[in-house]
């Protein structure tokens, strides 16, 4: 929920529109909150994305934003899963699969945001929980589907902390992914899906976390608040 005005927003926006360079080898996905959509949405070198979304296509249910809504207003992106969702809004696996399928029936990209908690780092249960996270959004979806997933790893602990895995760990999580989504589909699907990593993202760290463990991109949180900050590490890979 950030910024807290429209005022900060449009100059947080405006900021950034100035001072990125344009590259073919990088996409820029914009996940605002839902009423500064259309701030976003009127520039054309930003794609558009959503931080939440909801199953249903329409009906009542009150103070939600279904997917066909989103697509028609011109969001092409959804963050699915995020932690902050599973924590505070209780959101169960069995409810992000039901968001990235529709998602995925509107013609919208799911972000789908997987990690362990600290506690679940401490006792060895990282791979477990990235497993069964994984395992559980893939039910019932086809290897085509699969093929354009985005997933990223945001491990709980390193959110907002100013902690961030090592280039080993993040690596392993990399691998560990292409791997259960191999087993699930095939080699050729897994690797098609993109996988990005989140999680205290700096203009200091970025670059490493890409080029040294395989990663295609990053879901950067805190840092994208600070205009400067985020230019820095957008046009590290311009």
């Amino acid at each position: 929920m950030n910024p807290v005005s429209f005022t900060e927003a449009d100059n947080l926006l405006n900021t950034i529109k100035k001072g990125i360079k344009k590259s073919d080898n990088t996409n820029i996905i914009i996940c605002p909150p839902a009423i500064y959509l259309a701030k976003i949405k009127s520039n054309a070198s930003l794609e558009l994305g959503i931080q939440n979304i909801f199953w249903e296509d329409q009906g009542a249910f009150t103070g939600e934003i279904s997917c066909k809504m989103a697509k028609n207003f011109g969001v092409d992106y959804a963050i699915i899963g995020h932690s902050e969702r599973r924590k505070y809004a209780r959101e169960t696996d069995e409810i992000v699969n039901a968001k990235i399928k529709s998602a995925q029936k509107n013609g919208i990209k799911p972000i789908l945001c997987i990690g362990e908690t600290l506690s679940e780092k401490n006792q060895d249960l990282a791979s477990d929980v990235i497993t069964t996270q994984l395992q559980e959004a893939f039910v019932d979806m086809n290897k085509s589907k699969a093929s354009t997933m985005i997933i990223a790893y945001e491990p709980i602990w390193a959110i907002g902390s100013g902690v961030v895995p090592t280039i080993d760990e993040i690596m392993s999580a990399e691998l560990l992914i292409r791997k259960i989504i191999t087993k699930l589909y095939d080699r050729p699907t897994a690797e098609k899906v993109f996988v990005l990593y989140g999680g205290s993202v700096n203009s200091q760290n970025a670059f490493d976390i890409v080029n040294k463990t395989g990663m295609n991109g990053l879901l950067v949180g805190g840092a994208s608040l600070n205009a400067s900050e985020f230019l820095r590490i957008v046009n590290l890979f311009g």
